[in-house]
């Protein structure tokens, strides 16, 4: 079973897919296989992403894991670093606020000023009810770049490159498809999982 809530990675060898999950496994079947005579090059992708990334495979897999990097953060993950950082001072107790400065009009202020609650509030809520009106918009434009930056890398003197990469931008899942079907089926396949994958078919 995949972890999603963990980055996934996936290693290429030419056209082919060698490996994908967790960033360790990745890295240590792709040490195994550059080690052998004539072995051809191997890229690894971000799938969250969709770019190589480098890697240092010296050394025994102990040395290799411990040289990986670690995962980015989320937002929610650094702002929490961020607070518990801040010394905490008199008054109510600390939930996880951060002061920052925010510029408006006068006249944002004092609508912000009417709302129960106040500013502070009425700005979170805001914030809050963009993030779940936008969520899936967000992450269709995620996948759709992740999928742009991989197929670049894997498929850009493919036939029917820049056609597909029109229709992924035109969010057309049938004509994309239809153009990365004569790709190489890893190729292919994974170009598709990282556009559609989060999608359910038309």
């Amino acid at each position: 079973m995949v972890d999603n809530t963990r980055p996934q990675f996936t290693a290429f060898m030419g056209p082919q897919r060698l490996a994908n999950g967790p960033l360790a496994e990745v890295a240590i079947a792709v040490m195994n296989v550059s080690r052998r005579p004539a072995a051809p090059p191997i890229i690894i992708f971000a799938d969250a992403t969709g770019q190589p990334i480098d890697l240092d495979l010296r050394g025994t897999e102990r040395d290799v894991i411990a040289r990986l990097p670690e995962p980015a953060p989320g937002p929610e993950a650094a702002t929490e670093k961020t607070a518990a950082a801040e010394p905490r001072g008199r008054g109510r107790p600390k939930l996880g606020v951060v002061a920052r400065e925010v510029t408006l009009l006068p006249r944002h202020w004092e609508w912000l000023g009417s709302q129960p609650g106040g500013a502070s509030v009425a700005l979170r809520k805001l914030v809050d009810e963009a993030r779940r009106a936008n969520g899936d918009a967000d992450r269709a434009r995620a996948a759709r770049d992740a999928a742009y930056r991989f197929m670049s890398v894997m498929a850009g003197n493919f036939a029917g490159f820049e056609e597909a990469s029109r229709a992924l931008f035109a969010d057309d899942r049938r004509r994309f498809v239809g153009l990365v079907a004569s790709w190489p089926d890893d190729i292919r396949d994974h170009v598709v999982k990282l556009a559609f994958s989060d999608r359910a078919e038309p």
